[in-house]
């Protein structure tokens, strides 16, 4: 089966699984396991912050962003199609009290700045929640996995600083961003205050995530971390795979784009497949096909049948994204299957 549904279906290779069968162990939670500590200060390096915090998933860095910079009853703007405000279960409002403000995402994935700006100055006044932060996300999920450049990032933290506002980037994605802006994640995370990566995507790690920024910010999130129940002990376990993938997955990542440029270019030579463009690709392909959501849904089965499976973004929307154990064998005989299906779903 090839799965092109995310880069979250990947498993950690065999250095990953030696490195956590050997990993050096101790009690996280009083900062004692010493496999943790060098992934988190590999973390902080590479994105150019003082600290790290080790945390389960993105979803916690995420959060625990929000909750360390905002107070309850303040806003959080961010885009209204991020990953933070879109499909991740509201927890800075539920958990925090937190006004989740959605900014206009274009179709690049940059905010819209002029409604950032808008929102930004309107003037104090007891009816409004004030705003606690600003968050960017990069590369963007919902954009079709865009990267978004890194003159929009300056932009919005010009605007956020001369409100003395923190900036949050969501880099679940970062390396990918770096790679196809031909540039570092120190770069892109030089316009944020804190930033989130995942280790579990195109990384190939079963799990884990970072949030990094200042060691007075880092230690209050260690107290959200605890407080969300991400307090881990002996999690080197993880982290030992963690560290591999710092040292040996990043550059790597320019395969998965070739074969995503190479996956768009074949299904866009399909009938009834309609590409979303995208200015700077990485490692995904949305699309959409003709017809309605039942001739979408027929198209998929049919994919299935093939052996390809691809993720729904909506009634008659995909995506479909490569990673670590796709090769470009298996994208051309996705294309191939897509070619098939389509002639099934759509014929007549």
């Amino acid at each position: 089966m090839i799965d092109l549904r995310s880069d979250t279906v990947t498993l950690p290779t065999a250095a990953m699984r030696e490195a956590m069968t050997r990993a050096a162990l101790g009690d996280d939670v009083y900062g004692e396991d010493p496999t943790v500590n060098r992934l988190q200060r590999m973390a902080a390096e590479i994105v150019g912050k003082e600290a790290a915090l080790f945390v389960p998933s993105g979803t916690m860095a995420n959060l625990a962003a929000i909750l360390t910079h905002c107070g309850r009853g303040t806003k959080a703007l961010l885009g209204d199609q991020a990953h933070t405000y879109v499909y991740e279960a509201g927890g800075a409002a539920a958990l925090g009290g937190v006004v989740m403000t959605p900014i206009r995402n274009l179709d690049g994935g940059a905010l819209d700045l002029g409604q950032l700006r808008e929102e930004l100055e309107r003037p104090p006044d007891a009816h409004f929640a004030p705003p606690g932060m600003v968050a960017l996300e990069n590369t963007h999920n919902l954009r079709a996995g865009a990267a978004v450049e890194v003159s929009h990032c300056a932009a919005v933290a010009e605007l956020a600083r001369a409100r003395r506002l923190p900036v949050h980037l969501d880099g679940a994605r970062i390396f990918n961003a770096a790679i196809a802006l031909e540039t570092t994640a120190r770069e892109i995370a030089a316009h944020a205050d804190t930033v989130s990566f995942c280790l579990s995507k195109g990384l190939a790690c079963p799990v884990g995530s970072l949030l990094c920024g200042s060691r007075e910010f880092i230690a209050r999130a260690h107290r959200m971390r605890k407080l969300l129940g991400g307090g881990m002990r002996q999690a080197g376990v993880i982290a030992a795979a963690g560290i591999v993938a710092l040292e040996t997955m990043v550059d790597r990542l320019a395969e998965d784009h070739r074969n995503a440029r190479a996956l768009a270019e074949g299904f866009g030579l399909v009938a009834g497949i309609n590409l979303w463009p995208v200015k700077r690709r990485t490692n995904m392909v949305v699309f959409e096909v003709d017809g309605d959501a039942a001739g979408a849904a027929k198209f998929a089965a049919a994919l299935k049948d093939r052996g390809v499976l691809i993720g729904a973004r909506g009634t008659t929307a995909f995506r479909a994204v490569t990673h670590h154990g796709i090769e470009r064998a298996d994208v051309d005989r996705a294309v191939a299957a897509a070619a098939e299906a389509a002639g099934e779903a759509f014929a007549g």
